[in-house]
């Protein structure tokens, strides 16, 4: 009995030890795949652990060891972004940390859109109007912070700057549109400027580190080209002209076995064969329009969210439509949002947080979508959830909220 206890707790602990410590989970890639899950997780209710108020905002959740990081904004007694942490297990607030913003001729001014990158004791944080900061993830002192506008020539998008901090060796990248470059990189622990590189005004999209051929390239959808940067230095690998109306590069691209898949609202689906340049492969203006939403992928199928048919599975190489889910995993709405991380990707598990706030357990294959449960767990949301061990964090724009799935 004791060994099975002490097992048990050993089993919790490792759950709960699990982070999401920047956009999209550890990887950047919608991957979750706890240990754990029991064969009758659909039919186990969550039970919501604690929820506490904040400001609003579009920003992620991440989370690394036992807190929880978000950024919001309050519009008095003064206007100002903030970087929230709380802990994980009790939803105490534990430090908070605010810069004076104005929002004024933003379009959507509700408040920030990126989420906190957790690397190493720090939080990387980039504001709507271009405020980067690194905190410490502990005690929220600040250790450095930069003015992307004053000090880079960086000029805000029309909905603010979108792009989540990515850390690469000792730099972290932001795609801010910086004068003469798309993309800065800072030196991750003086906030001095390393290098910038791309045509490109800022964009919304979050930049990602791609290894094709054994060389590492940098991918930054802007709102003219998709470029690819080399990461080391921000030079011009190439460049591919796509250029979008009213500038709205959002959803991840998509990179497996060669080929680039990137997908906007207005102008639909590209899909590129990398080789020593870039080649269109296929594309799909009017049937594969994706907006914020990233894709998942597995076994040669991508799942997206279009604007129009909701959740859609097709083929990477050909853009072969697959299946359409027609709306019933999130509301049709002129700017459809939901969340999809793989659970347990090898028996093709995902759970998706959608625009209602509703979390959606579904098993995605090339032939069908099939909906296990439903259950209602945060307000109306656009922002990225955090899943860490068994557990879920959501925001909405009054609140944040934790919850045990099982």
């Amino acid at each position: 009995m004791k060994k099975c206890l002490v097992a048990l707790l050993v089993s919790i602990s490792a759950l709960a030890a699990e982070d999401w410590p920047r956009w999209r989970g550890a990887n950047a890639d919608g991957r979750w795949n706890p240990a754990g899950i029991p064969a009758d997780f659909a039919t186990k209710e969550p039970v919501q652990l604690w929820k506490t108020e904040i400001g609003v905002g579009f920003s992620g959740v991440t989370v690394s060891d036992e807190r929880v990081y978000v950024m919001d904004r309050l519009k008095s007694p003064q206007e100002v972004e903030r970087v929230l942490c709380f802990d994980a297990n009790s939803g105490k607030a534990l430090w908070k940390h605010a810069w004076e913003v104005s929002y004024s001729g933003m379009d959507y001014p509700t408040g920030p859109r990126t989420s906190v990158n957790i690397h190493e004791g720090r939080a990387y944080a980039l504001g709507a109007t271009g405020v980067a900061t690194c905190l410490d993830a502990v005690t929220g002192k600040t250790i450095w912070e930069v003015n992307t506008m004053e000090t880079c020539g960086a000029k805000i998008p029309t909905w603010g700057f979108a792009a989540s901090p990515v850390i690469d060796g000792d730099r972290v990248l932001l795609h801010v549109g910086a004068k003469s470059g798309s993309v800065i990189a800072l030196n991750k622990n003086t906030g001095e400027e390393v290098w910038r590189g791309g045509p490109d005004p800022a964009g919304y999209c979050t930049p990602e580190i791609i290894t094709h051929n054994g060389k590492r390239q940098l991918i930054a959808w802007g709102p003219e080209h998709v470029q690819s940067l080399n990461p080391d230095s921000g030079a011009v690998n190439w460049l591919y002209p796509y250029k979008i109306t009213y500038g709205v590069s959002i959803a991840q691209p998509l990179y497996h076995d060669g080929v680039l898949l990137v997908s906007g609202y207005w102008h639909g689906a590209k899909a590129f064969q990398l080789g020593t340049g870039v080649e269109l492969l296929w594309e799909n203006e009017t049937e594969i329009c994706g907006l914020m939403s990233a894709p998942l992928f597995k076994d040669g199928v991508v799942y997206m969210l279009d604007k129009n048919r909701s959740l859609q599975a097709f083929d990477l190489k050909t853009g072969k439509i697959l299946w359409s889910d027609d709306n019933t995993l999130t509301p049709k709405d002129r700017n459809p949002q939901m969340s999809l991380v793989w659970m347990e990707e090898s028996k093709n598990l995902a759970a998706l947080l959608n625009a209602s706030g509703e979390l959606v357990y579904v098993t995605l294959t090339p032939e069908k979508r099939e909906e296990l449960a439903r259950w209602q767990i945060i307000g109306k949301t656009w922002a990225h959830p955090a899943f860490a061990g068994n557990r879920v964090f959501a925001r909405s724009d009054k609140e944040l909220v934790a919850w045990r799935l099982w």
